[in-house]
């Protein structure tokens, strides 16, 4: 016989002795010298009766001696390890149960039997300390304590006890179990079980182990019974809320189904297909639909009929048709085009901006006498905060059509202009047909803002997308993506605004009529903010006109000191935070109305943004007029010579490219004719001349300092200074011809703001200047020049 079934044959002979014997009988005689076996995570208490299961390979011979013992019993001590099977005699702690074994069975390397929970014990000394351990034991004695006391904790536990059966059925099995062994009456049983029934954690289970005086140890497991009732009756409290909310939606649901069916029977309801089919049919009622749109939808109609209202192909489909049949097809709203209406609105909504209006109204007389506003494509170009959005919702209010706004800035795929395709989840069409479905007509004034700032990637070119929809020639007959149905956009007016026209693609500026809004002078910006900003911040911010009230010399202060741009969102922010540092005040019970003059406005906005622009003359510098992003600005070019010891050009201020071109022209232009502007033949020869535009960290571009930069040289050259104030602009070919230069709107309120009322300009900018308000020249003296020998006699009479 080998040593495997030697060990199976040992095995089933204890399962024989051990099924054979009795249960325990109270005070018995206990050993005092027992093997001890590991048990991990919760000690196991004297009137437990449980079953454990061990790993055979390191527990199978202890468990046999066990079972070669005439009493069965061994000793149950918890270890304060993760894993029972690596247990030394160390990692026992001092208590522990004695329990009798029953019905040991061996079954997939795995060792299982009943421990019957005797009595508490305490070790004293280890007779093995390797497997099978073994220990000597005693038996802690109980000691006599008050019977009425006892009682009187054995009914408190009995009652918590009752307390928790309605709580949890599990509890009334385990009372069955334990009264089927022990008597109500014995009082270190019954805290022992009490105990056990709570979900206490290790440590307090080891106190109660460890807690031999019965008063005591009721005590601490008549607290642990309070909070276990306590969990149980919120856990039973949180179960009813969601057993009743589940019932009254199951009620309701119920409800609804029997609604349902009963109007089904009389006829006043419908089910869901049908429901459907009659909302898009009601939406097209009254609608000139077209026959290419009429087709497709009946074609879905008849789809739709044979789908399950469940199917995902019926809400894809049922989706496509809600947005066909939302579509406003040919419905349109009728144009205002009163003249004085329109006049009336756009100066109601704008200060200044005359040369706009005028264009806007030309724009509505022409459909004035046509009958109607025809589709077009309006480009309004101009520096942040000048009213470009703006505009465009006045001439939306102007003419009483709808008004639609997204911004294309940034856009990246095309799929936002013509529309997802169907085949795609989540497919929707474009903006214009989600900007004629919102608005509810097929003319409206539909906005796209920051053209001029539209992206590019591998989904697609969103500009190349809008060539089809902003040409007049092709968007009556525009198709979407989703759609797959032509629409006509031709009756949209479109506006787009832009701060500069350089990033916009050729082809799509080719197709827009332009409008520049320069900017706003200094008069202007004064009206802007006496009639609208400080009004409606003063409504904003909840304060009456009597409480706070501004000068006038206040507002041109922060307009020349504090908000010098081209547009007004500055000097909007700046009036918004004075408003907000009275109101303040205001709260404090402060002595009202707060006036704000130019003395107090350091206190609200600190030191002036902008300083006066110096007015730096001497020999070798030369005022320039500039345009840029926020409007014009005047700026000096300064010349000098380094030294004489070799030729040379040095030029700095972080000069664009083109600038630097003219530099060198302007060079070029001087050295080849020093002749005719009295210059020493040889100054040139081995002077190392250094041109330099302030301000340093600002960059600079653009051919129109090319005059400016002449003259500089020149004057260096020659000793003599400019006439002042005087401020030029224009581009310098090397035969001395002037070109035209852009901007000269923004430039001429940059002489303005600076004081510089004499100004030189290419002769062909002459048509720009009587284009201008007579408000931005007057008061201007303004020479034209078509060859630098005419500049050259103004600079230097």
């Amino acid at each position: 016989m080998n040593e495997e079934t030697a060990e199976g044959a040992e095995l089933a002979a204890t399962q024989d002795s051990a099924a054979g014997s009795d249960l325990s009988i109270p005070g018995q005689v206990l050993p005092t010298t027992i093997h001890i076996l590991p048990v991990a995570d919760r000690p196991f208490l004297p009137v437990q009766a449980l079953p454990i299961q061990m790993n055979e390979e390191h527990w199978l011979e202890t468990v046999t001696k066990i079972g070669e013992a005439a009493h069965h019993m061994v000793g149950l001590v918890m270890v304060d390890i993760e894993g029972i099977d690596t247990t030394t005699f160390e990692d026992f702690i001092e208590m522990g149960s004695i329990v009798r074994m029953h019905h040991p069975l061996k079954e997939d390397g795995k060792i299982q039997f009943i421990a019957e929970g005797l009595e508490r014990f305490r070790i004293v000394k280890w007779v093995s300390k390797r497997r099978p351990f073994m220990a000597q034991v005693e038996y802690p004695v109980v000691p006599e304590e008050d019977t009425k006391e006892l009682r009187a904790y054995g009914n408190a536990i009995i009652g918590m006890i009752k307390d928790l059966l309605p709580l949890n059925p599990l509890y009334g099995e385990e009372l069955k179990t334990h009264l089927e062994r022990f008597s109500p009456n014995q009082p270190s049983p019954l805290a022992d079980f009490g105990a056990i029934l709570t979900a206490a954690g290790t440590n307090e289970l080891l106190d109660i182990l460890r807690t031999i005086p019965l008063v005591k140890r009721m005590e601490k497991v008549l607290s642990l019974l309070k909070q276990e009732l306590e969990v149980g009756r919120l856990q039973s409290r949180i179960r009813s809320r969601v057993e009743g909310k589940i019932l009254e939606q199951q009620r309701r649901f119920f409800l609804r189904e029997q609604l349902r069916e009963i109007q089904k029977e009389l006829g006043l309801s419908k089910d869901d297909l049908t429901a459907d089919t009659d909302r898009f049919h009601k939406r097209l009622e009254g609608l000139e639909v077209p026959a290419q749109a009429i087709k497709v939808i009946q074609e879905e109609l008849n789809k739709l009929s044979v789908l399950e209202t469940g199917s995902p192909e019926y809400a894809v489909t049922r989706n496509y048709l809600d947005w066909l049949t939302a579509i406003p097809w040919n419905r349109h709203s009728k144009d205002k085009l009163d003249l004085n209406h329109a006049r009336r609105t756009l100066n109601r909504d704008h200060e200044g901006l005359d040369d706009v209006k005028d264009r806007i109204i030309e724009f509505i007389s022409v459909g004035a006498l046509r009958g109607e506003v025809s589709g077009s494509i309006i480009l309004l170009v101009g520096p942040p905060g000048v009213g470009k959005t703006s505009t465009g919702k006045s001439i939306a209010d102007a003419l009483g059509r709808k008004f639609y706004r997204f911004s294309v800035g940034g856009m990246r795929d095309e799929a936002e202009i013509k529309g997802h395709r169907r085949t795609y989840i989540g497919a929707m069409p474009g903006k214009f047909v989600q900007a004629i479905k919102d608005t509810t007509v097929s003319n409206p004034v539909i906005m796209l803002d920051e053209v001029d700032k539209i992206g590019a990637s591998f989904q697609g070119d969103p500009a190349s997308a809008l060539l089809e929809a902003l040409d007049p020639e092709q968007n009556n007959e525009f198709l979407d993506h989703y759609l797959d149905v032509r629409i006509d956009l031709s009756k949209v007016l479109f506006v787009c605004t832009a701060n500069q026209l350089d990033t916009i693609p050729s082809p799509l500026r080719d197709r827009m009529e332009i409008i520049k809004l320069s900017g706003y002078i200094a008069e202007e910006k004064e009206a802007i903010a006496k009639l609208h900003l400080w009004p409606k911040l003063l409504v904003r911010s909840g304060i009456r006109t009597s409480q706070l009230k501004i000068t006038n010399a206040a507002i041109r202060h922060i307009i020349s000191g504090y908000a010098r741009e081209a547009g007004v969102r500055g000097l909007e922010k700046c009036l918004d935070k004075i408003i907000r540092k009275s109101a303040v005040q205001i709260v404090r019970k402060k002595k009202t109305p707060i006036r704000i003059s130019i003395k107090q406005l350091e206190n609200y906005l600190g030191k002036p943004i902008f300083r006066m622009e110096r007015k730096v003359s001497g020999i070798g510098i030369v005022t320039g007029l500039a345009w840029t992003a926020m409007g014009g600005a005047t700026l000096s070019i300064e010349a000098t010579r380094v030294h004489k010891k070799q030729r040379g050009l040095k030029l700095t201020g972080q000069l664009g490219d083109v600038m630097k071109e003219s530099a060198e022209i302007a060079y070029s232009f001087v050295t080849a004719n020093k002749e005719s502007f009295d210059i020493d033949e040889r100054y040139f020869d081995k002077a190392f001349i250094h041109l330099h535009v302030p301000e340093g960290a600002t960059p600079k571009d653009g051919p129109s300092a090319g005059i400016t930069i002449t003259t500089a040289l020149i004057s260096l050259a020659t000793g003599k200074r400019i006439r002042y104030p005087l401020a030029m602009t224009g581009e310098l070919t090397l035969t001395g011809l002037i070109l035209p230069v852009g901007g000269i709107r923004e430039k001429l309120i940059a002489a303005r703001r600076s004081k510089i009322m004499e100004v030189l300009l290419p002769e062909d900018n002459r048509r720009d200047v009587d284009e201008l308000p007579k408000h931005i020249a007057n008061g201007i003296r303004i020479h034209f020049a078509e060859h630098y020998r005419q500049v050259n006699s103004l600079a230097f009479r």
